[in-house]
């Protein structure tokens, strides 16, 4: 009974998903003819794989899939943020980022609604509201879109911060979504893999990732997806949007590093879709990859978009970055973090988790989970 619950439940977001696809579709008459891979694996998700998905989602127990208490938060206000002019980056929420370069503001994936999903009466809800509203943000150099799924590209963030922002940066054919939505052409641009744009002395360059596009069934790798190379005077980091483990990170490093910061896809991972989503170890080693002085892991805390508990990728992190004397970033949401002299962040997530007896049953709970 339960796994017939399960496939109905599917089904049912299926159908929902096609509605809106068909009517996404005409409104934005994409050019169908284009379609884009990545470079070493090709992703496919049909009606074949629905049925280990559901199965996984009916079988997997977990202990924690949502916060047993309140997430803290350090909240952002205008006169805070004027306070300092250091190159400084704050994690605001799952993949959406705050940064200072060179006294330029850049927000990177800005999702700010309740739900990650195509509406707001159902799909992932928030785990925390933002650290700071879009109101309260200062003017933006620019918005920086990995991909077009919707815990990154966010509709009702995108037409409030239209004032705010002199660019939008996107990978190829992205960008048309913010042009439907009412964002002036001038202000977007749009890049394929290793191109760039100088804005002001701020470079900003589309590398690759390896995962797909699609806000619906029906226009599945219509838009490209990309990471993100952004350098300015002092300071470099790089942000690897959504990605499985590939040789391209190797690459970039070759290419761009080292940089002062990799923030890296750490959360909604698992072994039936590793080929899109890193799962810890590999996304430690795209760490290493890229050449990077720190790392602070992205895509966790926020939305339950996958079958782990919430804390366990930070704890999954923590333990292979101290395996592998990494230094590990992992701020507040709202806390900033220095580029020129990061500190060593509190465990802050523990104070909410479940409380393992000893360190072999923690072990067990994080690491044998999968």
């Amino acid at each position: 009974m339960k796994i017939l619950m399960s496939l109905s439940v599917v089904l049912g977001a299926l159908i929902v998903i096609i509605l809106i696809s068909k009517y996404w579709s005409a409104s934005r008459g994409h050019n169908k003819a284009q379609i884009f891979s990545n470079t070493e694996k090709v992703y496919q998700a049909g009606i074949s794989s629905l049925w280990p998905i559901a199965k996984a989602y009916w079988s997997t127990k977990r202990q924690a899939p949502i916060p047993q208490g309140v997430i803290p938060l350090e909240t952002l206000t205008p006169d805070i943020l004027a306070q300092s002019t250091e190159d400084t980056v704050y994690r605001l929420g799952h993949s959406t980022l705050l940064m200072r370069l060179d006294g330029e503001y850049l927000l990177i994936d800005p999702v700010f609604s309740e739900r990650a999903s195509p509406v707001q009466w159902a799909g992932p809800k928030r785990f925390h509201q933002s650290p700071i509203s879009i109101a309260d943000l200062p003017a933006l150099k620019a918005v920086i879109i990995s991909h077009d799924h919707y815990d990154h590209l966010d509709r009702a963030a995108i037409e409030q911060l239209a004032t705010k922002v002199q660019h939008f940066v996107t990978p190829l054919k992205v960008g048309e979504y913010l042009t439907t939505w009412g964002i002036d052409p001038i202000q977007v641009t749009e890049l394929e893999w290793w191109q760039s744009v100088e804005l002001n002395g701020l470079s900003i360059t589309a590398t690759p990732a390896q995962h797909f596009s699609g806000r619906g069934l029906l226009d599945r790798n219509q838009t490209l997806w990309a990471s993100w190379v952004i350098q300015g005077l002092q300071h470099k980091v790089f942000f690897s949007g959504d990605s499985g483990y590939f040789n391209g990170f190797k690459e970039i490093g070759e290419r761009y590093g080292p940089f002062d910061l990799s923030m890296i896809e750490t959360g909604a991972y698992n072994e039936l879709w590793s080929d899109i989503h890193m799962l810890p170890e590999q996304s430690l080693q795209a760490h290493i990859d890229v050449q990077a002085k720190a790392m602070m892991p992205v895509h966790n805390g926020t939305f339950d978009l996958a079958l782990h508990d919430w804390f366990e990728p930070f704890e999954r992190i923590n333990l292979l970055a101290k395996e592998q004397n990494v230094t590990l970033l992992t701020p507040k949401f709202g806390q900033a973090v220095m580029l020129a002299n990061p500190q060593a962040s509190e465990l802050w997530w523990r104070a909410i988790m479940l409380k393992p007896q000893n360190t072999d049953e923690l072990n067990k709970l994080v690491i044998n989970s999968h």
